[in-house]
């Protein structure tokens, strides 16, 4: 039977790099790649340079396509993603057709980990729904965003006793300041935390984490929300894209 491996890479930094992920790079005989499309993509050099470290053998294919691209659905955010995940799985299943064997094995590079915020494991599952390819899969876990985050701040995600939210830019503008006590924001396309500009909090805030081009900023929100745009706004002209990710906490009483 065919497999195919959902294997996380990590936030940037080749070190992110499991001893398990290792292995099954050197398993897989095919990789498919996703381009996003950008003029200056970092992230598809980064899964080359990843391959070509730890891949012991010569013997590998990388297969390039372009990912579909997300349409915002006005009227339903979910049936935008719906749309996409339905490309998405039409492109995976002619993927998996022509490019693995009836027993071979082929590789996703999953940024961070495939079970935080990322819709290859959902897509996976679509296809074998749909029932015109049948293999088997395995979910290798990676080191996220949000370790990472934490471990370039120096700071502990939970202060004692107190939970920890991770949630995305969109819920987080349904939220009050009063509920931010630990909370972890991804996909913020829209710098919401500026909303918050005028409450008692700390922000960690960090892009292309792990990567040589690695931004933080740390400090009370309302002094440091200005200089933290700049540098967003500043990086994403420069580079076409950006990746971010910030915890948001209460300061102490």
């Amino acid at each position: 039977m065919k497999k195919i491996l959902l294997i996380g890479i990590g936030a940037g930094n080749p070190e992110h790099i499991t001893v398990q992920a290792i292995k099954a790079l050197n398993r897989a005989k095919v990789f498919f790649i996703l381009d996003k499309g950008y003029a200056n993509d970092d992230l598809l050099r980064l899964r080359r340079d990843i391959c070509e470290r730890y891949i012991e053998g010569d013997d590998y294919r990388l297969v390039q396509v372009r990912d579909p691209e997300r349409e915002d659905d006005p009227q339903s955010y979910r049936n935008g993603i719906e749309q996409w995940h339905a490309q998405r799985a039409a492109l995976f299943e002619q993927l998996i057709a022509d490019e693995v064997g009836e027993e071979g094995i082929g590789g996703f590079l999953v940024w961070g980990d495939p079970a935080l915020y990322d819709s290859t494991l959902r897509v996976l599952e679509r296809v074998l729904a749909r029932g015109r390819q049948v293999f088997d899969y395995e979910v290798i876990p990676g080191i996220t965003s949000v370790q990472a985050l934490a471990a370039q701040h120096r700071v502990v995600l939970n202060r004692v006793g107190e939970p920890i939210q991770i949630t995305t830019g969109r819920r987080l503008a349904r939220q009050h300041g009063a509920e931010l006590d630990n909370v972890v924001v991804m996909l913020d396309a829209h710098t919401t935390f500026e909303r918050f500009v005028d409450q008692d909090l700390y922000i960690y805030w960090g892009a292309y984490l792990g990567t040589p081009d690695e931004m933080l900023i740390a400090g009370p929100l309302r002094e440091v929300c200005e200089q933290i745009k700049r540098t967003r706004d500043a990086a994403r002209a420069e580079k076409g894209w950006i990746m971010d990710t910030y915890l948001l906490r209460r300061a102490l009483e």
